[in-house]
């Protein structure tokens, strides 16, 4: 190997260790500070009205929303949104009805078509029935505490606050691709500090919770500018951020109900993930791969001039991976059980790359038996492209009828 190209590549194989420890001075910065300061409590409470938008049944959907029947907040209401008459979720719903008679919970039906993206349909009607200014869209496989909703409020205090969402730790399961999906909890919190941290503020939100008030969105041009979009979360956030709000973290993570699926249906989770960041983060997206640790410390095992050198790489790479995933997932989210699962980061980093990869050149997905190909995010259904003779690779990623979970 010509020196030249071998020192090239040994520079480039350091990148991701560099990613790494900042991730690390990212993730230590933001959880040291949130520790020293005592948790906050709104001072005012206002009235919240939490948005579900379902779609199908959940695991242990019953029980995770039964949670926010249980929380400590003075006064909330839970409005359901569901397009078919027919879903298996309204007889939940019902009973959840009949269970908390106390609590104010209303059940949508009438929800008209207005985008290709289902879920942000649903948000639409959601926002028009809501009767309080503070809404909550929350994930129907999200579980949540009882403080939930203080957590919510509080950051609103200050009117430079557009919107507030949360990191996620998954709770439930016990196979290989919820483990997994485990240790991707701490990828995405490290990767969302470090962007904060990059770009001085956050510019996104995630499904799992989304809070902004009835002004924030009217500003914004409402759901009903997003109803095409394959990211809402992105878009919700980067949006609000345009406008010149704040998005600010949850004090602690949500727990999501692990949907306890087949290693087939997360890697096409993760592929529609994948190609729906590359479509509204293009640059970002072409940019991981110099936080792709496992690949190129091998291209630096493989380039170094010493077997000594090509050990120091790997070794490196496993040190400061452990460290970003034990410091992120263990630490910070506070899930203790994380640890048991850092053996698997390896098999997690090559999948990761390989998904990455294909998502460079996929653009067409088959979501809940409909084919779509994602634009400049937005989806667009195959019937208006059929024109186009340009050959198109497919990523199948149709799911089972979970409701929304991801989406």
């Amino acid at each position: 190997m010509p020196s030249a190209l071998r020192l090239i590549l040994l520079i480039l194989a350091v990148a991701p260790l560099v990613y790494y420890l900042l991730s690390i001075y990212c993730v230590v910065g933001y959880f040291r500070a949130q520790r020293k300061e005592k948790p906050r409590r709104p001072q005012a409470t206002p009235p919240a009205s939490i948005l579900k938008p379902v779609r199908g049944m959940d695991l242990e959907a019953y029980e995770n929303f039964a949670s926010y029947c249980r929380l400590d907040y003075p006064e909330y209401e839970m409005v359901f949104a569901v397009a078919d008459p027919d879903d298996p979720a309204i007889p939940v719903i019902k009973k959840l009805q009949r269970d908390f008679p106390d609590r104010v919970i209303r059940l949508v039906t009438n929800v008209p078509h207005l985008g290709a993206n289902r879920k942000t349909n649903n948000l639409c009607q959601l926002v028009r029935e809501a009767k309080y200014d503070l809404v909550v869209m929350a994930d129907s496989d999200v579980r949540v505490e009882s403080d939930y909703l203080q957590d919510v409020a509080a950051p609103f205090e200050d009117p430079k606050v557009g919107a507030v969402t949360a990191f996620r730790r998954i709770v439930g399961g016990a196979n290989l691709a919820v483990y997994l999906d485990q240790l991707e909890c701490a990828d995405s919190a490290a990767s969302g500090l470090v962007a904060r941290r990059l770009e001085g503020k956050m510019q996104f939100a995630f499904g799992w919770t989304m809070a902004t008030t009835k002004k924030h969105l009217t500003e914004i041009g409402g759901w009903e500018a997003m109803v095409d979009y394959h990211s809402d979360d992105f878009e919700l956030g980067n949006r609000i951020a345009r406008h010149g709000y704040r998005v600010e973290l949850m004090r602690r993570p949500v727990w999501v109900v692990s949907p306890r699926e087949t290693l087939d249906e997360f890697l096409k989770h993760e592929l529609r993930w994948s190609i729906g960041l590359r479509n509204v983060r293009p640059v970002a997206y072409v940019g991981m791969i110099f936080t792709h640790g496992l690949p190129w410390a091998m291209v630096g095992a493989l380039a170094a001039p010493s077997r000594h050198i090509a050990m120091a790489y790997l070794l490196a790479y496993l040190v400061l991976r452990l460290g970003m995933a034990w410091t992120a997932g263990v630490r910070g989210l506070g899930d203790t059980t994380m640890a048991e699962r850092l053996w698997l980061l390896p098999l997690r980093d090559a999948l990761n790359f390989a998904i990455w990869t294909a998502g460079l050149f996929l653009d067409k997905i088959v979501w809940r038996g409909l084919v779509y190909r994602v634009r400049k995010g937005r989806l667009v259904p195959e019937a208006d492209v059929m024109q186009q003779t340009r050959p198109h690779r497919v990523a199948d990623i149709d799911q089972p009828e979970f409701s929304y979970h991801g989406e």
